[in-house]
């Protein structure tokens, strides 16, 4: 071989993205070859609007990235449904679980995290599955299984228990409550999105949820399934305090971790993922490198897609021969749910500096900015998010503010509440999860080419809105959804 060969191992949203920045930087036109191997049958798709699907707002199959013809039009050997059983890192091959081997020159792993059950007693019946009226939510066959329990008229769905108060917890509940699903939320730490947030905005978005019909319980774990307290109902849910929730069906969100078995099997350096250097190459193989969820650099584990599109970036630059690193940058969480609205820059609960706070419970808002040296390292906003933007953009170029910016930071933004979206400058990004400025947007012309070329919208979908007010602004006359102009057309078409 050459040595340009490069095996992908997952077909997640991280793994398409460096296949794209590969195929538009050259990798295939200069003799290059890829390999794609995914263990899900079916295109790769966005895991992030899974909940979306779950609430009727998108259809399934319209989450797909690329379909099957777009790998073969650019020359990419893509295997779904496959297994990778082991990695043979002298003989440079990856063996799949049928026997066959794929040589690689470069080996990147894309195989972001795996779900894992929490200790509720009765979760798995004796033969190793899970109890039927208990759901897992990871993937897209999860959703279809639960979206067809809450149709199935000859067992109806009236009531759900789900196990988690994170982000993905939040959004299915959200989800459930649109199919008239009473919905109860239990979370074992002190109050909602711990991991991004403080007692403030939990108790901020624990209100809005009770508003909308849907009990929190913080600070509870369940720790048992057990007959239900009553007959209306399939089952119940025995928590540590002894109360016992009256449900017809579980859906566990809680609990996830890098999916790193294969890099254990093969020996390379496992933490909590598998460790890489500032070129995300792995510490043990320098022929090997990881990306995603099942990546760790500096410590950390990325958890988000909008990081891991940002090491696919840096990786697919270095291969094509650019001398970048990855920097370990910011990280954007968003939580787009049916009347709720959250974002998180950074890690405003752990980075030190002053911080600057303004809550009104009654509103349902929460703002709340950490500043150090008089720059933004940390935000979280519940409720009014239209300053993440902004917020973003002065933590990246690492602005100085004035004494009284960061209290006027966290007022209504008024570009949008009174102008709209379309009065937004060029330069303040819309799309956190791709780092898709307004301008990039309004020189793009429709929907179709901002998707192409920016992949805002894409991610999260939290900007979709924003996106196409922006391009309806920019161009009166198009349809926000027209095909590219041709003369504007780039290679990842």
């Amino acid at each position: 071989m050459s040595g340009r060969r490069v095996v992908v191992v997952g077909h997640g949203m991280v793994a398409v993205r460096l296949v794209e920045l590969l195929v538009a930087g050259g990798w295939i036109d200069d003799g290059g070859s890829v390999v794609v191997v995914g263990e899900e049958a079916g295109p790769a798709y966005n895991r992030i609007l899974l909940s979306a699907v779950l609430e009727g707002t998108h259809d399934g199959d319209a989450l797909a990235l690329r379909e099957p013809g777009w790998y073969a039009e650019h020359g990419i050997e893509l295997r779904t449904g496959v297994r990778v059983h082991g990695v043979d890192r002298v003989a440079r091959e990856v063996e799949l679980q049928d026997g066959s081997r794929v040589g690689y020159d470069h080996l990147v792993l894309a195989t972001g995290a795996v779900a894992t059950l929490p200790p509720i007693r009765g979760l798995v019946l004796e033969d190793g599955r899970l109890d039927p009226r208990v759901h897992a939510f990871r993937s897209l066959a999860d959703c279809r299984r639960l979206r067809a329990a809450l149709t199935d008229a000859a067992e109806p769905v009236r009531r759900a228990v789900v196990i988690g108060g994170g982000l993905l917890g939040l959004q299915v509940a959200r989800a459930l409550g649109a199919h008239s699903v009473v919905t109860e939320v239990v979370e074992g730490g002190e109050h909602l999105l711990s991991r991004q947030l403080g007692p403030a905005g939990g108790g901020v978005l624990a209100r809005d949820l009770a508003r909308l019909g849907t009990p929190v319980y913080t600070g509870a774990r369940a720790v048992r399934l057990v007959p239900a307290p009553d007959a209306e109902h399939a089952l119940g849910v025995r928590l540590d305090n002894g109360h016992v929730l009256s449900t017809d069906l579980v859906v566990l969100t809680a609990g996830s971790r890098p999916s790193t078995r294969l890099a254990r099997r093969c020996g390379l350096e496992v933490r909590r993922g598998v460790v890489v250097d500032d070129h995300l190459t792995s510490v043990t193989d320098p022929a090997v490198h990881a990306i995603g969820d099942c990546a760790e650099h500096r410590d950390r584990v990325a958890g988000f897609v909008a990081p891991g599109w940002e090491q696919a970036e840096v990786l697919a630059a270095r291969l094509l021969g650019a001398d970048v690193t990855y920097d370990g940058v910011r990280e954007v969480a968003r939580l787009r749910a049916t009347d709720l609205d959250v974002a998180v820059l950074g890690d405003p609960e752990r980075a030190t500096g002053e911080v600057v706070e303004v809550t009104n419970p009654l509103a349902g808002s929460h703002r709340k900015l950490v500043v150090r040296d008089g720059r933004i390292v940390a935000a979280a906003l519940v409720g009014d998010t239209s300053r993440v933007g902004l917020l973003t953009q002065y933590v990246d170029r690492g602005t100085v503010l004035g004494p009284r910016e960061p209290g006027e930071l966290l007022l209504p933004d008024p570009t949008t509440t009174a102008a709209g979206p379309a009065a937004l400058p060029d330069d303040v990004e819309v799309c956190a999860c791709a780092g898709v400025s307004a301008g990039a947007i309004r020189a793009c012309g429709s929907l179709a080419r901002a998707r192409e070329t920016t992949r805002a919208t894409t991610g999260c979908g939290g900007c979709a809105a924003t996106v196409r007010a922006l391009l309806a602004a920019a161009s009166p006359d198009a349809s926000p959804d027209a095909p590219p102009h041709p003369s504007r057309e780039r290679t990842l078409r």
